[in-house]
């Protein structure tokens, strides 16, 4: 996920991962939203009842999600690297990504951890605000990188995506000019031996498999991301490779369910399946990893469909342009508001005397309704949130008058 996105000048826009994108980070309410009744996650707030259903349609998510906001991402960087260069790359994703990510983890992040406490023990009665310094009271832990602050009380949370998504464009900026950005060569590669496509799941398999998968970052190892931003930056919009991903989009997209369902042995046997180094656990790794490389190309595949300019209902002005236009800008601003607003909610809601679903579904509904109030009327309309919440300006041209 780019702040926003790239404004590209050489090749129509690929409307379709704005669609996906947004459909992502939307999902995420939902699926943060059933953490709450998952027996075995350790969310933030948790219902009295939990049911093993969610872990299951969790899976299902976590193999391939945040996987393509990654891929995604480094598709933009590709473009934004050869628009503005890489010295210029790197100062505007540390504007935009820096800042909100400063912001938010000042402003927001203490509140999940505080109703945490809350939670956990019905006598906690410390405010917030006596909280909040406590949250804020870091040190640095050079082990963890790059997640280098730490304290007794402090959480990164859901904006591990940003810091590591920071981090990977800064890694990449001084490398830009080294490393192929769809090249002909590459393409054409692929186009010769499709089965090339499916070469990223060997060291995605890899890296899961020998480093271990961590749960607190939706399931997948930390530099596994960095290979599909590296994917998505030499290769996703290659205009050979996308007729291959469109080709077997189908048959990839076999195999990876078929790599996903031999998964199921290792995560429901008794060695812990993220971290164990049994052979056991180590090959569930593996084929989770392999599997989530053929989730993400199959959907890139399936949605790709070529059509003559204009022809789309994305393409012709009118209310679906206008809407798929407003979320494209609006993906980073809703990312990193929703998850304080999905836990307040349920720490709102658990206390109920209601079945699962009753909860869920007002944790959903009451956390989107009031997202994206919060982005029109918080976020999007002045100068200064936009700043903080990594948006450019508005374009002087479609600000609403005043007058």
């Amino acid at each position: 996920m780019n702040a926003e996105p790239e404004q590209r000048t050489s090749a129509p826009r690929r409307r379709e991962l704005d669609v996906l994108r947004t459909l992502v980070v939307l999902g995420l309410v939902f699926f943060h939203a059933a953490l709450v009744f998952d027996p075995r996650d350790d969310f933030y707030v948790k219902n009295a009842d939990t049911t093993e259903a969610v872990t299951v349609l969790a899976g299902l998510a976590v193999v391939w999600a945040m996987p393509m906001l990654f891929l995604v991402a480094g598709l933009g960087a590709r473009h934004s690297v050869r628009r503005r260069g890489a010295g210029r790359f790197a100062r505007e994703r540390l504007l935009r990504l820096g800042v909100p990510l400063v912001f938010v983890t000042v402003v927001l992040n203490p509140l999940p951890q505080w109703l945490r406490a809350r939670a956990a023990d019905p006598g906690h009665h410390e405010s917030y605000w006596s909280f909040w310094p406590r949250f804020l009271t870091v040190h640095l832990d050079l082990g963890d990188f790059p997640f280098l602050l730490d304290g007794d009380h402090f959480d990164t949370g859901h904006l591990w995506f940003v810091v590591l998504l920071l981090t990977f464009c800064l890694l990449l900026a001084p490398l830009a000019a080294l490393l192929p950005a769809g090249t002909d060569g590459a393409g054409r590669a692929v186009a010769r031996r499709p089965w090339l496509l499916l070469l990223p799941a060997l060291p995605l398999a890899a890296v899961n498999s020998l480093l271990g998968m961590e749960e607190g970052y939706a399931g997948w190892n930390r530099w596994a991301y960095l290979i599909f931003f590296l994917c998505g930056y030499t290769l996703a919009d290659d205009d050979q490779v996308r007729a291959v991903l469109r080709r077997l989009a189908l048959p990839v997209g076999v195999l990876g369910l078929v790599l996903f369902a031999a998964t199921a042995p290792g995560f429901l046997s008794g060695d812990d399946p993220f971290t164990a180094r049994t052979w056991t656990a180590m090959a569930t790794r593996a084929l989770f990893g392999a599997a989530g490389w053929c989730w993400v190309t199959a959907v890139l595949g399936f949605l790709d469909r070529p059509r003559e300019p204009g022809t789309s209902a994305l393409d012709r002005p009118g209310r679906g342009r206008d809407l798929l236009a407003y979320f494209a800008v609006a993906a980073l601003p809703l990312y990193v508001l929703h998850q304080p607003l999905v836990v307040a909610f349920a720490y709102g809601v658990v206390g109920w005397s209601a079945p699962i679903v009753v909860k869920y579904v007002v944790i959903v509904t009451g956390s989107l309704a009031v997202l994206l109030l919060v982005y029109e009327f918080g976020v999007r309309r002045t100068r200064v949130t936009r700043f903080l919440f990594g948006m450019r300006p508005e374009p002087s041209s479609v600000r609403p008058r005043t007058t």
